[in-house]
């Protein structure tokens, strides 16, 4: 890949990142509930999920959800449920625990946090479509794929790390200020909510059409 289509497509993978979505609230939220470095295991997980989709997108097989109608509507209907059912989870959890309580009441496991990340990205059938878009802009034909995904992906995985761990830092500064019961649940209402909102547009998002 030349370097000015790669300095093109990280600076697209930045806006990607920067963009809202369901990555960005749970990050956040994950962080405001956790603290920034507990967070880093939801954020891998988010990796882990982003690396599947540009996979899938890039190798063609994401082609099938912008031919296919029903294909499309199964997982976008799964990755909606998965956000609602977030959502819901969120908006009827106890009060996040806060760094007073935090030896008596930890957070949920490294592998719960990191599984929650996974499939938050992975069901995301808006994500497969917008790479399916944008991908192909960036491949070259006449050369080898396989280097050029490995390239792609590393550079989306580390940008996003990056500025989910932003995300996720920057609602962790809060804590301190959102340690009364109230605020605590205003917070898990407040990304509860909008993790429900995200799952419900999904439901709406459409296919790329064919031509």
């Amino acid at each position: 890949m030349q370097l000015h289509i790669w300095i093109t497509y990280a600076l697209t993978c930045c806006a990607i990142a920067l963009s809202p979505g369901p990555g960005a609230v749970l990050a956040m939220s994950h962080g405001l509930s956790y603290g920034g470095r507990k967070a880093t295991a939801t954020i891998i997980g988010q990796e882990f999920g982003l690396a599947f989709i540009l996979i899938v997108a890039g190798a063609g097989v994401g082609s099938l959800l912008t031919a296919s109608m029903w294909a499309f509507i199964a997982v976008k209907f799964c990755g909606a449920a998965y956000l609602i059912y977030l959502g819901l989870a969120q908006w009827r959890s106890k009060q996040a625990p806060s760094e007073a309580d935090a030896l008596t009441a930890p957070p949920a496991s490294w592998r719960k946090r990191f599984t929650t990340g996974l499939l938050t990205n992975a069901t995301n059938p808006k994500g497969i479509v917008i790479l399916v878009a944008i991908l192909p802009q960036f491949i070259d034909a006449h050369a080898p794929l396989v280097p050029q995904l490995a390239i792609m992906t590393i550079t989306m995985s580390v940008v996003d790390t990056v500025i989910m761990h932003g995300y996720a830092y920057g609602a962790s500064a809060f804590r301190r200020v959102l340690r009364s019961e109230r605020a605590r649940r205003v917070q898990n209402r407040f990304f509860g909510g909008l993790l429900m909102g995200l799952g419900t547009a999904l439901f709406f998002a459409r296919r790329i059409p064919t031509t």
